[in-house]
């Protein structure tokens, strides 16, 4: 893979843009044709890329293109390539393939395959303008299901909402997951050197051509933000940590993005390691015929690779990332290469992530919100502490607040973020209603259905990460000042109708809920 510095801008890209849609005289006016050809262009959301013209639809003013691919995976587990350039207009109105979709520990489901394909690299974006020399804000936004499981397909990733009210450029990718993107055979053939994280270097190869195309979607190439909630968040942190990442984003908002072994820190490349042993044991190839993987059906191979996880995590004794069994999951691999560290440090944060303002938080509820917890006997001092975080929450219980499964850990990746001394953290906590897990998409993307209230918050949230994707500093109407977080002042932004700071708010709680974790 190569690393990145500092970002790079595509001549080729430029002169595209130019060519084919300006027209200047010798003395360097443009034509009335020229103008009318300009016109037209937009008119009809036709824009130039790098391997071809794509047209999107008009939404009443916006551009809405979906599918559109980003790269070429012609084989698993390596590296996507270069998309070949094609003749004519591709119509990108149809999102495009997925990934095949495997599962995740203490999560039952099955999994419909229809639509998926491992070569899924393509991006949906939406935009108020084409062509028009405006360099608006670029938000990224990476889906949730941990790495196993979703796409930037689903109805409630619609960024045209998002995008016409803060005039910035939405993108969503979708890329490989579970074993497609994560199955780690670099000990079995060298072009499978980095097929434990292809996964993500399919997101940077995103990120890659936004660098290079989305100026003539009316986008900043040097003002990119990715975003993303659950796994997707646990994507930013993983960016965040890859030096092939470095340059081709500036901030970061990760939104209950992690868990103690999914965002804290990724599997181990030993673990991986015995994790493809039981795969390929499962599937019956050995070293000598690696290859008869690349034929293996979807579903054969997602039954032996979820039996491998279960298989390694009891081995292994690698506690679920919901739930009291042992379970493995996909996710990256921490191979000392691509991914040099864990985002979280033993005294610090991934040396790449330190200039990267960092927007996090989590809900107050999360997963109490779907699966009832254990109750907790109450007590004066846990009352207190309630009272204490949650003034205006009379009725919360302990038992319905998230501590070890998303707060903790997100408290010590700001911490440890802050204790670098680079870029600020900024941090939140979801609480209006019941804030489960997932309850504060529609409000980022400003199409939360309801009242006046929800309304209004809807539009609040959104534009506090649309400011933040703008200018670093996370802010809108009716907030307060958004302060940085440090381990002294525990700054934290509660957001709910009557949203305030909180400084340590929920310090006592959190220390009677799970009194030996130390962040």
């Amino acid at each position: 893979m190569r690393r990145r510095m500092k970002k790079k801008k595509s001549v080729r890209s430029l002169l595209l843009i130019g060519v084919v849609l300006t027209v200047f005289t010798a003395c360097g006016s443009q034509t009335e044709e020229s103008v009318s050809e300009q016109q037209n262009t937009r008119n009809t959301g036709v824009v130039q890329t790098t391997a071809g013209q794509v047209q999107g639809t008009d939404l009443d003013g916006m551009f809405r293109y979906l599918g559109i691919p980003y790269a070429k995976a012609t084989e698993r587990f390596v590296p996507a390539e270069e998309v070949e350039p094609w003749e004519g207009i591709l119509v990108a109105d149809q999102y495009g393939k997925m990934s095949p979709q495997g599962s995740i520990s203490g999560i039952d489901g099955e999994r419909d395959q229809t639509g998926t394909d491992n070569n899924c690299q393509n991006l949906n974006i939406w935009t108020p303008g084409i062509q028009d020399g405006q360099k608006r804000p670029v938000m990224v936004w990476l889906h949730g299901g941990g790495f196993s499981t979703g796409s930037a397909n689903e109805e409630e990733y619609d960024g045209e909402a998002l995008s016409r009210s803060g005039d910035v450029v939405v993108v969503s990718v979708n890329h490989r997951l579970n074993v497609f993107g994560h199955l780690d055979l670099s000990a079995y053939d060298k072009k499978y050197q980095y097929s434990a994280n292809v996964g993500i270097t399919d997101i940077i190869a995103a990120l890659e051509w936004i660098q290079e195309n989305i100026e003539a979607f009316g986008g900043d190439p040097d003002n990119v933000t990715v975003f993303g909630q659950s796994g997707g968040g646990a994507k930013v942190l993983a960016l965040m940590t890859a030096p092939d990442a470095q340059g081709l984003f500036d901030k970061g908002i990760v939104q209950s993005g992690a868990t103690e072994t999914m965002g804290v820190a990724f599997n181990t490349q030993e673990s991986s390691a015995r994790l493809v042993e039981h795969v390929l044991e499962n599937l019956g190839i050995s070293a000598e015929n690696i290859e008869e993987i690349q034929q293996v059906s979807v579903e054969r191979l997602q039954e032996a690779a979820t039996l491998a996880l279960q298989q390694t995590g009891e081995e292994l004794q690698i506690p679920a990332a919901l739930g009291d069994a042992y379970s493995m999951d996909w996710e990256p691999v921490i191979d000392g290469d691509f991914l040099p560290t864990n985002p979280v440090t033993e005294d610090s944060f991934a040396n790449v992530g330190k200039n990267i303002p960092l927007l996090i938080g989590s809900n107050l509820n999360e997963w109490s919100g779907y699966f009832p917890a254990d109750t907790i006997a109450s007590s004066q001092e846990l009352t207190a502490a309630l009272q204490e975080a949650y003034p205006n929450k009379p009725d919360l219980t302990a038992d319905q607040v998230d501590s070890t499964t998303i707060r903790l850990p997100l408290l010590k990746i700001m911490s440890h973020k802050a204790d670098q001394g680079g870029a600020p953290v900024y941090a939140y906590v979801f609480t209006y209603g019941n804030s489960y897990h997932g309850a504060e998409i529609p409000y980022v993307f400003c199409h939360a259905n309801g009242n006046a209230e929800v309304a209004a918050l809807a539009k609040q949230i959104s534009q506090a990460w649309i400011q933040f994707a703008r200018t670093g500093t996370p802010g809108a109407e009716g907030l307060p000042e958004w302060e940085p977080y440090t381990r002294e002042s525990g700054a934290t932004m509660l957001l709910d109708t009557e949203s305030r700071m909180g400084y340590h708010h929920d310090r006592d709680l959190m220390a009677l809920l799970a009194p030996d974790y130390v962040y």
